[in-house]
């Protein structure tokens, strides 16, 4: 007899549908609280929807216990995404979620012939995914925020050349 239990498989991500939107918006309430909505970042973000097809929830059955969403934003002239926020329910993190969450996402803009990708976020996190601060370093939000917070990570080799701008919602 085996003493060990099978390990339950592992959650699927998904594209985000527009049904899917009160579950996200529970999902990040519960990770982050009401003082996510006085964030910089949170200021691109209002009045727009994000890139459905660029945001992932990740399914354990029927229940959504991950989420990241990406925006269309420009930095000066540049086109991008900004991703963000992203949330793990509590039971599912420390396992590596976040990382695959981000990773996927990544993964689905490079596929989909995006250049970059912008986030606010932890370098110890980030940096590891291909998350860099220098690639951002001239960049600048639409409202205060921390620069050593602000990270870049390069899609299509040569994405951030002359990176520099006000980070702006694509029309």
């Amino acid at each position: 007899m085996n003493a060990f239990s099978p390990l339950p498989p592992p959650p699927v991500l998904a594209a985000e549908r527009p049904r899917d939107h009160a579950l996200v918006e529970g999902l990040v309430a519960r990770a982050f609280g009401p003082g996510r909505f006085a964030k910089t970042a949170e200021r691109l973000r209002e009045g727009h929807r994000p890139d459905l097809a660029m945001s992932l929830i990740a399914w354990d059955g029927d229940r959504a216990v991950g989420c990241v969403r990406q925006w269309p934003v420009r930095i000066g002239g540049t086109p991008a995404l900004l991703l963000g926020p992203f949330a793990v329910e509590e039971a599912f993190r420390k396992r590596g979620m976040g990382a695959t969450l981000i990773r996927s996402a990544c993964g689905v803009a490079a596929r989909a012939s995006h250049g970059l990708i912008l986030l606010v976020g932890d370098e110890p996190f980030f940096g590891p995914l291909g998350f860099s601060r220098a690639l951002a370093a001239r960049v600048r939000l639409p409202g205060p925020v921390d620069q050593r917070r602000v990270m870049a990570r390069e899609l299509i080799p040569g994405a951030a050349a002359d990176l520099e701008g006000l980070v702006t919602v694509a029309a």
